[in-house]
């Protein structure tokens, strides 16, 4: 069991990692924290209404475009690979594909 009493504000328990060499240095490569513009996220929301599927497409896409995948959108160069994809979402280059239901199959 952890006491919470027992962590201190001195930072001498601290152990720095050195950078991953196999890790690509780009802005969105997972070392910090995803940040996106609050107008997409409202824009998406209103193409996947449901927040759990609009989180899971996004962070799909995310990771596409982490990997080196082309963005299907305009781009420039403030924007974060949440934001491309939040813009492709908003602008119809991806989606979400319906689940076949057992009637149809």
């Amino acid at each position: 069991m952890i006491r919470l009493d027992a962590m201190s504000e001195d930072a001498s328990n601290i152990v720095t990692f050195p950078e991953s060499s196999h890790a690509p240095e780009s802005p969105s490569s997972g070392k910090r924290p995803i940040n996106m513009r609050s107008d997409l996220v409202v824009a998406a929301s209103k193409v996947i209404p449901e927040p759990p599927v609009l989180i899971n497409l996004v962070s799909t896409r995310v990771k596409q475009l982490n990997m080196g995948r082309s963005p299907l959108v305009r781009t420039d160069h403030r924007m974060g690979a949440a934001d491309i994809a939040l813009t492709e979402i908003i602008e119809g280059k991806i989606s979400v594909e319906p689940k076949e239901t057992e009637a149809e199959a």
